[in-house]
């Protein structure tokens, strides 16, 4: 069963990812094109889904799970255009 630390730890790796990739955009290191940049947003929402989640926080539940909704689109989008 998950216990509160794996659930913290998760979500701080959530927390850590939509940071990084907020920054990396921010200071241009990374395109919005960028699967990276992508992939760091759709995997930061998803475990922050699990935390927020767990602890109940449905308004924060609902924003990541519209955040990786929009990332699983983008990634498609990318992916449909390198297939070009």
């Amino acid at each position: 069963m998950i216990n509160d630390l794996t659930v913290n730890i998760i979500g701080w790796i959530g927390s850590f990812e939509v940071v990084l990739a907020y920054a990396l955009i921010s200071y241009n290191k990374v395109d919005a094109k960028s699967i990276l940049y992508q992939l760091l947003n759709l995997t930061g929402s998803i475990f922050l889904i699990v935390n927020t989640i767990y602890y109940h926080a449905i308004p924060s539940a609902f924003v990541n799970v519209i955040w990786s909704i929009i990332a699983i689109f983008a990634i498609f989008q990318i992916i449909k255009h390198y297939r070009k």
